[in-house]
């Protein structure tokens, strides 16, 4: 996906978000436990905060969120921080450096890419949270949603963090998983201090995971609810699948 598309991702679903808060703020997110769709809306504003300070900077600020906006409204704080992102990705150009955790992407256009990743995620948790239809995902970003989730979130965090997953995959035996949304496919690979992920699926796999591109960037982020039918079909061992939930689990947190 090129920025300019990812970009235009974020103002459909940032929209979408912002539609449905207002609607009922007090309503338990269910893919969020503890979480109200007010403090839904909060978290997405400090996140926009957070990143926008990223870019201007040039460095993750820590502690955050800042103290002081906990006494801002939800809704208002979602808003300045939605249009001060905006603002600082039209500063800048893409390749611009920004601070950044993942060390091959500290630059303006990872942040893009993972604002448009982070709003539609919490477009579906809104949509749970008020109990609207989930509208689908264009599968370009539900594609790359996945692709950003193993390769980003897990396959990077799984080798800078390595202790971080030791209790998972100290005693992995090795698992290989054939992961495929609709005509995209990854292999992934697990074992002692191990995940790696490839193009393409292998011959032979312990698990595959099949589905639609939507149904898919849902599994892979845990937003199925629970009692509710999946679109997404997984086959093999259950302490294989185990595994690999609680790596993205421990990479998502």
């Amino acid at each position: 996906m090129d920025y300019s598309r990812y970009l235009d991702c974020l103002a459909d679903d940032f929209a979408r978000l912002r539609s449905l808060a207002p609607t009922n703020p007090a309503a338990p997110v269910p893919t969020c436990p503890g979480w109200t769709v007010a403090d839904l809306a909060r978290h997405v504003g400090e996140v926009y905060l957070h990143k926008t300070l990223a870019i201007r900077d040039g460095v993750e600020a820590e502690p955050w969120p800042s103290a002081e906006l906990a006494s801002e409204a939800p809704l208002a704080l979602l808003d300045r921080a939605y249009a001060e992102l905006r603002a600082e990705f039209a500063a800048h150009d893409p390749q611009d450096p920004a601070g950044s955790w993942y060390a091959p992407g500290r630059s303006v256009g990872f942040w893009i890419r993972r604002m448009a990743q982070e709003t539609v995620i919490h477009r579906i948790d809104a949509e749970l949270g008020v109990g609207a239809p989930v509208a689908p995902v264009p599968d370009d970003l539900a594609v790359d949603g996945v692709d950003e989730l193993l390769r980003v979130f897990v396959e990077y965090s799984v080798a800078e963090w390595a202790d971080a997953f030791r209790e998972i995959l100290a005693g992995s035996p090795g698992w290989t998983f054939a992961v495929r949304a609709d005509d995209t496919a990854w292999s992934v690979r697990t074992g002692p201090a191990v995940f790696r992920v490839t193009d393409g699926v292998a011959d032979a796999a312990d698990v595959t995971v099949t589905g639609p591109s939507t149904a898919m960037l849902r599994w892979a982020w845990g937003r199925e609810l629970a009692g509710e039918p999946s679109g997404v079909r997984v086959d093999g061992p259950a302490e294989a699948v185990a595994e690999l939930r609680r790596c993205i689990v421990v990479a998502t947190q």
